[in-house]
């Protein structure tokens, strides 16, 4: 969500591009490499996950899948102003010169060297359905001993993976990667909690291992990066068997020792969420960017779920605070939380939001999971919010955040209301980070209300490019989650409020409306028609209810009434 009117962009092209080392290879000589050359760079396959290399705002992580070889790949995730930077510092001779060369496929990826002491580099590709090689040079000063390679993708692109990195030179000093051997067999293996589906398990980390396959009854279901896995899709009072194992480039290890769980009964899950089943969603500004400044009790009758925009981080990762920002007018806390209890009592939800384009909290540890639910719930308690909304537009880690939100719910019930809202490229298919998470959490979620807007174009569920600001950007993204595994009630169409609310995608609301029905009744489609309808959709959301205000509600005033009245 931004904070500012809109959000800048640069232009895409070589002219401007930063370098990136996505893979590399540096050779010594102008030519092909000298007998004495090696690779100096460390972690070159990312068979070790991303040890070696620093990513910029967590964007970075290793996958399975895809790879060029090997068992591991980078995956980099742009996000807001963050084009997925990661970098490497490798260790060189002066007065050598290197060939610097990379594998690279997805969205725009750049590779480049950086503190050559000459002439820096840079080279990129736009968007790569396979792998394509990326390679320059570059000659080290009279007293370079180390420079840095790197890669980044580009604001609003897809994300961009990077395969066989490589530096290939005289040796800096700091020597060359080991060929690597088959891991030992994981220890440690213990199950965690546990629902009527689903059930955690943990176990020790595995010196040289790049990935571990969870085996249920002797047969693999997952394959994850960390030491920790939650797996899903269980029978209610049912005991499973379980084991791990380590993999990495050279192979996989014997399996672990067995652990044993039982699934919990089905119990009655209490009072819902107070939300009704079309709902309509706004964000709160807790800040003046030139839209309307409002107070709660200002904010159109309209909307169902009113998100508070935004909570800071702290020092601690995972926690978060709330600061009343003074230019909102309001003359103590006092009477801001008299004007949530009276928004409750008038039947709405108030939910405090983490993250925002600016804001960003890093879950990624069980400490941090920890320390958000305690103090998210802190907040709730305190303010009265009804539950959080989760716009963390930076990258996630979507095992620690499902165990944030797990233990946040623990707190707070089954009353809890739980949002999110992802941008475009967080929802493209199941095996992004977000998508991830929402499944993973989908019992306890209310409604996942994506961003349509500062995107570009996309791909829709039938695999074609869809333009945003059209009812088939709507509908066709839209079918990709209902596709994908979220139950109709927890979709929802999210868009600006005005042209001023975010840097591209509105639409007016006569295209909104139409997206609703279409998913909704089959009717008011575009060139895409999905194949079935789903009555239950949730609604849609909007930035802002200051945005709104700013048009005079036009926005919620047209979009309002026809979610309440959909079937």
């Amino acid at each position: 969500m931004d904070r500012t009117t809109t959000r800048s962009r640069r232009w895409i092209g070589s002219a401007l591009a930063l370098a990136v080392g996505s893979g590399l290879v540096l050779v010594g000589g102008a030519g092909t490499a000298q007998a004495a050359d090696v690779n100096v760079a460390k972690n070159a396959g990312f068979e070790s996950g991303t040890a070696n290399w620093t990513c910029s705002a967590g964007s970075g992580t290793a996958v399975s899948s895809p790879v060029r070889t090997g068992a591991g790949a980078l995956k980099a995730t742009p996000g807001g102003q963050d084009h997925a930077k990661c970098t490497q510092v490798v260790a060189v001779k002066p007065n050598s010169t290197y060939t610097l060369s990379a594998w690279v496929q997805g969205g725009y990826a750049y590779l480049g060297a950086s503190g050559t002491g000459t002439t820096d580099v840079t080279t990129w590709t736009p968007d790569s359905s396979s792998w394509k090689q990326l390679t320059t040079t570059f000659t080290t000063g009279a007293s370079t001993t180390s420079v840095t390679v790197y890669t980044h993708g580009w604001y609003g692109q897809a994300a961009y993976h990077v395969d066989d990195v490589s530096v290939f030179g005289p040796d800096g000093g700091g020597g060359t990667d080991p060929d690597p051997v088959v891991p030992a067999a994981p220890a440690g293996l213990a199950a965690g909690t546990v629902t009527s589906s689903s059930v955690a398990l943990s176990w020790n980390a595995v010196s040289g291992a790049t990935g571990y396959n969870v085996y249920r009854g002797g047969t693999k279901v997952l394959s994850v990066s960390g030491t920790s896995a939650t797996v899903t899709g269980l029978a209610a009072d049912t005991t499973y068997q379980f084991q791990v194992s380590a993999t990495n480039a050279a192979g996989e290890s014997a399996k672990s020792a067995t652990v044993s769980a039982r699934t919990s009964t089905v119990t009655n899950p209490g009072p819902g969420p107070a939300v009704p089943k079309h709902a309509l969603t706004g964000y709160w500004q807790n800040f003046d960017n030139g839209a309307t400044v409002q107070k709660l009790r200002d904010v159109q009758a309209q909307y169902d779920i009113i998100a508070v925009s935004f909570a800071d981080s702290t020092a601690t990762p995972g926690q978060i605070v709330f600061n009343l920002d003074p230019a909102v007018g309001y003359a103590s806390v006092a009477d801001f939380k008299a004007d949530i209890a009276a928004k409750k009592a008038a039947g709405k939800s108030v939910v405090i939001s983490v993250g925002g384009e600016k804001g960003n909290v890093t879950i990624n540890s069980d400490a941090s999971a920890t320390a958000f639910a305690n103090s998210a719930y802190a907040l709730m308690q305190e303010y009265g919010f009804n539950g959080v909304d989760i716009d963390l537009e930076h990258g996630i880690n979507s095992t620690y955040l499902t165990k944030a939100l797990r233990q946040l719910s623990a707190k707070a019930g089954s009353s809890m209301v739980l949002t999110m809202a992802p941008q475009t490229i967080d929802m493209q298919n199941t095996g992004t980070e977000y998508f991830k998470t929402a499944l993973a959490v989908k019992d306890i979620l209310t409604v996942v209300n994506m961003q349509y807007y500062n995107s570009g174009s996309m791909l829709g569920c039938d695999g074609k490019v869809y333009s945003q600001g059209s009812v088939d950007f709507l509908t066709a993204l839209a079918c990709i989650q209902l596709q994908g595994g979220l139950d109709a009630s927890q979709v929802g169409l999210g868009v600006p409020a005005s042209t001023r609310g975010a840097g591209s995608g509105y639409v007016d609301p006569s295209v909104v409306k139409n997206a609703l029905d279409c998913l909704t009744r089959g009717t008011g489609c575009g060139t895409f028609k999905p194949a079935r309808t789903w009555p239950s959709l949730r609604g849609a959301m909007t930035w802002s209810t200051n945005w709104d205000a700013t048009a005079s509600n036009a926005w919620s005033n047209a979009v309002g009434p026809h979610v309440h009245n959909l079937p």
